[in-house]
């Protein structure tokens, strides 16, 4: 195990239907927490090659709570349901505001949708959309944050770190179908109403 405060690096050591993981960790009060997930843009930059750009010769390291962890995110990005926690995330490095939304955004379960704006009134911020799409562009914990279900009001699937084609893949793969190439089909958005 690592010193308290040193961070380390896992690798998914099998990899995954969309590249390699990495997850960035620390021992923080004596329990491993994440800090960062790093997922592979396909097509683009993949995991291990973001983390040799951003931390060059960082070492790996592991311990059995991260392994059980990269376990976790592997058998999600292979399809089966898993029902991440919380435990292991490090959210208390994040503006109140942007925990809120992080915390709105893992309520909303496999095979639904939101929307920004829902996620705003949700948080009785009115009008905070776009401060709501802005800390969710910035989720350092994708899939376990489900930032790919939160969608734009219009049923578009507005952004993704990862790419368009990423996110309607794991939509796809969570159950939610599409009318054409960027629109969800009949959304059952959560936060609300079936109509906007």
């Amino acid at each position: 195990m690592r010193r308290n405060g040193e961070i380390s690096l896992e690798l998914c050591p099998r990899g995954t239907p969309f590249g390699p993981v990495a997850v960035l960790w620390s021992i923080r009060e004596r329990e491993p927490k994440v800090y960062q997930i790093l997922l592979s843009s396909p097509g683009g930059i993949s995991a291990d090659e973001a983390v040799e750009k951003l931390f060059p010769g960082m070492d790996t390291s592991s311990c059995p709570e991260i392994d059980r962890f990269l376990d976790q995110i592997e058998a999600f990005l292979s399809g089966e349901e898993i029902r991440f926690s919380l435990d292991r995330l490090c959210l208390d490095l994040y503006s109140p505001f942007s925990r809120r939304v992080l915390l709105a955004d893992f309520a909303i379960p496999r095979g639904r949708v939101s929307t920004y704006r829902r996620i705003a009134e949700h948080l009785d911020k009115p009008g905070a959309a776009r401060a709501v799409g802005t800390a969710l562009a910035r989720n350092p914990f994708p899939l376990i944050i489900p930032c790919h279900r939160v969608i734009r009001s219009d049923g578009s699937l507005g952004g993704f770190r990862y790419g368009l084609h990423m996110k309607r893949r794991l939509l796809e793969m969570e159950g939610v179908t599409f009318q054409d190439e960027r629109h969800v089909a009949v959304p059952d958005f959560f936060y609300g109403g079936w109509s906007e």
